[in-house]
Order: structure tokens, then C-alpha cells, then sequence
């Protein structure tokens, strides 16, 4: 017997159900970047390898798909390159291009090579699938959807604050109950600097990154590994296990960071961006009534928050859900100089990106997708033959006109095997038209929860599918 086809770990087919509740998912999210302003844009799956590699830092080039020149690809590679191990040349050799890692650089190449098409600040989203070479497990894929919008053009940190007003206007369409986290890459520096390691600041933001992972001890053992000294590690303590409101952290952090310009500057930001949010308020997890200026469970200032890559220089944002165990959904910041790689320095940057895919398990587990999301087709016309059919046409063809979703069975079978076919789709209405309608002008009705049968004429079936 021939083995049974698979799919690579960490991918996933969707089937028409899951299509539907994906496509709520994204259409949700492009409804919202609509109503702020944003433009869409797409960029290909594959990007010279040189555009992707050096911009996630040293553990993100590693989880880069990278692709195969096609053709003789070991062409020009000598048996002493293949046979000493060196990964990383051999790689150069034979790529030339990667699947992209994540909807950022990507976006950022597109700036600089766009640049004098756009006017800034430019406002972009881009929903697509990006693909990273991970360990699969629970909410991590190897290829996953990013749902992403960016203001590139601008330093103004109102650009922050309808970010996160965004991202609070998508969470309250689907229902879902979250936390957004706040912290700046400037703060972290500054507490780099003073713990006295200023050199190590991507060590320290990638190892603080796994907190929520590998925990404490396996942070402060990654930090340890990183050649961090044991007195800049146990400074650090306290500084991660911060508690209190968002004012009394803040206030906290002035004293820790005195000395530091760069740090002061971070807390001025954060402390902007709450500011700002509190005289607009966001209307969070009640899905009612505004916070009326108090963010406090909302948004939290989170020292802990690094956001691992190395191109964020500002504010940085992660978004948990409260009442489902699983990593982030939500995440983004600020990035200073990204376009520099490209040729074009000081453009500055600011986006998010939400988590299609972990948002999708979300929804999953708190079965939280409106009822019309999961019901495709409204009304199914049984088939009793070829009279029957045209008769039914005209009236599909009307129904659809006014946005009815329905469908007549192919083949005249049995009545039984068409009901189980009507069943096992979930569609909740039925039509017969037998010799007895026709000549009445009328179809029979069934609603197939209720089991409910009644004549009605082809221009009241659509008043007659209302509740």
C-alpha cells in the first residue's frame, strides 16, 4: 500500500470551514487598518538571501528558510568545502535567496525602493505569510500568517498611541480579552549601562525575551553563558521582578536610571504614550464603557518586554491573551534607522503585527466566531429532476441577486442522501419544489434546526430565513 502523503511539521492545511473563520479573521483586521488610514501592499515570499540576513540578529538568521540556487547549485564548490563543515559559507555559495522571515524588512526594502512613489509618512499593512525554520510546537509554526501595519516617516509617538488604539478596536471585534505590554529599547539600554554592561544590551534583550519561556533561572544561566558578570546579573533582579502600577514603575525606573540620558529618554517616551491613551481612552476587555483614563489592566509597562530583534530602538508592544495559555498574539515597536541597511538613513518607523495564526487558536478555544462566519451556504434546493431545476433556477439566480448564499444539489439522488448532504454541511434551510409548488408558484421551506415546513412565495424566502 503506497504511504499516506503528509505535510511538513509546523504547517497546517485549512478546510473550508477554517477558511471561512481565517478569512473573519483577516478581513477583521483589514477593516480596522482601513478606518485608520492604512494601505495595503504585498511583497514577495522570497527575497535575496542578502536583503534577510544580519537583521534578526544571530539566533534569527538561523531560523531563515533558505532557498537552493536552481540548476547546478554545487557548481564551483570544491569536495574540501562540502567536507569541512562550515555551514555558513557553504550557504552563501549555494543561496542566493530566503523565504522571508517576517512582513518588517521586507517592507523596509520596499520603502527605499519605492521611496519617490510614497508619501510620507506612509501608512502600509500587509497581510501574508511568512516562514521561519522553528521548532514546532503548541501556537509556533514554521509558516504562519502576519497581519501587519506600519507608519514609516515620522517620530511622532501619536503614531504608538493608534497603534495601540488599533489593536484594542481589533481585540474587541472578536471578543477576546487581553493584555497589552509596554516597554522601550531605550530603557533597556540604560539598564545595560548601568549594571555595566552597555556591550551586551542584544545579549541581555534576547536572553529577557525568553522569560516567559525558560524562566528566570534560564534567563539569568543564558545571561551567565552570554559572559555577563555575576554582579550585572543579580543588579538585574530586581529591575525584572518590578511590581506596582504603571506610574509607580516609572517613577521607580527614574531613580534606578539617573545616570542614564538614554534611559530617562525611554521613560519619557512610555510615559507619553500612556499619557496620550489616557485622554483618549481605550474601551478594553468590557467591550463597553472606555477605561475612563485608567489603563491599569489594560496596558501594562513590562520591564521584562524585550522584543529579541535587534532593529526596535523605541517603544515596543506585546499583546497576551487573559483567558488562554499561549504565547503572544500581538507585537511590534519601534525601529529608528531600519531603512539605513537600504541606503536611506534616519527614516524613522513604528508597526505592528498580529498573529493570525495564534489568534485563530485563540478564537478556536474560546469559540468565540459569530455564527455567519462558520454557515456558508444558507439555502440548498433539493433536485428532483430536470422540470424541478428549472423552475429553481430562476429563483437561485434572484436569491443570490440579494446576497443569499445557496446552492442546488447536482444530481436528482435520493431525497434522503441530499438531506444528509444538507446535514452534514450544517446549512440551515432547505427548498423542495415538487409538481405542488410549481403550480402554486410557491417553493417549500424547511428549517432544518427547527424541522419547520411552510409554502412561501420565492419573493419571501429571504424574509422567511430571518429569525
Amino acid at each position: 500500500m503506497a504511504q499516506k502523503p503528509s505535510i511538513p511539521k509546523g504547517t497546517r492545511d485549512f478546510g473550508p470551514q477554517e477558511m471561512s473563520r481565517r478569512n473573519y479573521i483577516f478581513n477583521t483586521i483589514r477593516e480596522v487598518y482601513s478606518l485608520y488610514g492604512f494601505q495595503q501592499i504585498e511583497t514577495p515570499a522570497m527575497e535575496n538571501l542578502s536583503t534577510l540576513m544580519g537583521k534578526y540578529g544571530e539566533e534569527g538568521d538561523k531560523l531563515l528558510f533558505k532557498i537552493l540556487n536552481s540548476g547546478d547549485f554545487l557548481r564551483g564548490i570544491s569536495a574540501e568545502d562540502l567536507g569541512n563543515g562550515a555551514t555558513g559559507h557553504l550557504a552563501a555559495q549555494l543561496c542566493e535567496k530566503g523565504l522571508r522571515y517576517d512582513l518588517t524588512v521586507p517592507f523596509a526594502r520596499y520603502v527605499v525602493q519605492h521611496r519617490e512613489e510614497l508619501a510620507l509618512p506612509f501608512r502600509r499593512y500587509q497581510i501574508q505569510p511568512v516562514w521561519r525554520a522553528d521548532r514546532p510546537q503548541k501556537g509556533r509554526y514554521r509558516e504562519f500568517y502576519q497581519c501587519d501595519a506600519d507608519v514609516v516617516g515620522s517620530d511622532s509617538l501619536l503614531c504608538e498611541v493608534e497603534l495601540m488604539q488599533i489593536i484594542d478596536t481589533v481585540f474587541r471585534r472578536f471578543g477576546i480579552r487581553v493584555c497589552i505590554k509596554i516597554n522601550n529599547r531605550k530603557i533597556l539600554s540604560g539598564i545595560a549601562e548601568m549594571i555595566g554592561a552597555a556591550d551586551k544590551i542584544v545579549d541581555i534583550t534576547v536572553a529577557i525575551d525568553k522569560l516567559d519561556k525558560i524562566g528566570l533561572d534560564g534567563v539569568n544561566e543564558e545571561l551567565r553563558e552570554d559572559g555577563i558578570s555575576e554582579e550585572a546579573i543579580q543588579k538585574l533582579q530586581p529591575i525584572i521582578n518590578l511590581n506596582g502600577t504603571n506610574a509607580e514603575k516609572i517613577a521607580t525606573m527614574r531613580q534606578v536610571l539617573a545616570d542614564s540620558e538614554i534611559g530617562q529618554k525611554g521613560l519619557d517616551e512610555v510615559e507619553q504614550v500612556l499619557k496620550t491613551l489616557s485622554n483618549s481612552p481605550l474601551k478594553g476587555e468590557d467591550n463597553k464603557s472606555p477605561f475612563k483614563g485608567d489603563l491599569e489592566g489594560l496596558v501594562s509597562f513590562d520591564l521584562t518586554l524585550a522584543r529579541g530583534l535587534n532593529y526596535y530602538t523605541g517603544c515596543i508592544f506585546e499583546v497576551k491573551a487573559l483567558d488562554v495559555e499561549i504565547g503572544s498574539i500581538t507585537g511590534g515597536g519601534r525601529y529608528d534607522n531600519l531603512t539605513g541597511i537600504f541606503g536611506m538613513p534616519g527614516l524613522s518607523g513604528v508597526g505592528i503585527s498580529f498573529g493570525a495564526d495564534r489568534i485563530y487558536d485563540v478564537l478556536n478555544q474560546l469559540d468565540l466566531y459569530p455564527e455567519a462566519v462558520t454557515t456558508a451556504t444558507q439555502v440548498l434546493f433539493i433536485n428532483f429532476g430536470e422540470k424541478e431545476t428549472a423552475y429553481s433556477l430562476p429563483i437561485l439566480a434572484n436569491l443570490r441577486e440579494q446576497g443569499i448564499r445557496c446552492e442546488i444539489y447536482p444530481d436528482a439522488s435520493k431525497m434522503k442522501k441530499q438531506m444528509q448532504y444538507a446535514n452534514q454541511k450544517g446549512i440551515p434551510f432547505v427548498i423542495m419544489t415538487g409538481e405542488t409548488e410549481m403550480q402554486a408558484g410557491k417553493v417549500m421551506l424547511k428549517n432544518m434546526t427547527t424541522g419547520e415546513q411552510k409554502l412561501v412565495l420565492p419573493e419571501e424566502i429571504k424574509e422567511s430565513l430571518i429569525p
